[in-house]
């Protein structure tokens, strides 16, 4: 399978996971990615994916290369979604909590959400945790990020009422653009890689964000 990209070409395969440095890609679109190995080809860059095959780049794409300090799991099978095969085992789907159940029920019902689909991105997210913050800096239970919040007028995104309106708001209009696969691909990685890939991203992020959350919904 490829995926045109600019003057990228990305050919996707299966393949098992071993042991590699890890390089983080910084392009001139102002995106970072992180990947296994690069070698030269030419006039182009090869860049190898952590969920396996390459992504081949034209060298004038790329503004630098660091290594990537952070360590990560290589020792499972990586596949990518259109494979079907489960790349993560996530837990199994739980009763939304106590406390949230008619909060998550009634902001899904007013922006004509499927509640399933809200509680299962929540659990992925953030695991019902409305004190969430990732290394990022993306907040509470739908793990938001403060400039998506302020586009729905959210700003104490530590508030579950508030997070969650604004966050059922941006995954209803996700899904109005996109079909489910692709708009949790965009609610992790931004519309602009959805845009860009023609799909699902080649993160392996995403990748397995989307696998999980669907794993979820296909178990309840």
């Amino acid at each position: 399978m490829r995926w045109g990209v600019a003057l990228c070409t990305v050919v996707l395969s299966i393949t098992a996971a071993a042991p590699a440095r890890a390089e983080l890609v910084f392009f001139q679109s102002g995106r970072a990615m992180s990947v296994r190995a690069i070698r030269s080809d030419g006039d182009a860059l090869v860049l190898q994916l952590r969920s396996g095959g390459d992504i081949h780049c034209d060298k004038s794409l790329i503004v630098k290369v660091e290594p990537d300090e952070v360590e990560y799991p290589e020792d499972v099978l990586q596949a990518l979604p259109f494979a079907r095969t489960i790349v993560l085992e996530p837990p199994a789907p739980t009763a939304i909590p106590e406390q949230y159940r008619d909060l998550v029920t009634q902001t899904a019902a007013k922006h004509g959400v499927d509640a399933r689909v809200v509680s299962a991105l929540i659990q992925v997210e953030s695991a019902y945790r409305s004190r969430a913050v990732s290394p990022k800096g993306a907040r509470g239970l739908m793990q938001l990020m403060p400039a998506t919040g302020r586009q729905y007028g959210a700003l104490d995104l530590f508030d579950p009422k508030v997070n969650l309106d604004a966050g059922v708001q941006h995954l209803k209009r996700l899904l109005a653009r996109y079909d489910l696969p692709i708009a949790l691909a965009a609610y992790n990685a931004g519309e602009a890689a959805v845009d860009r890939f023609g799909g699902i991203p080649p993160f392996r992020e995403t990748q397995d964000y989307v696998t999980r959350i669907l794993r979820l919904l296909n178990r309840s």
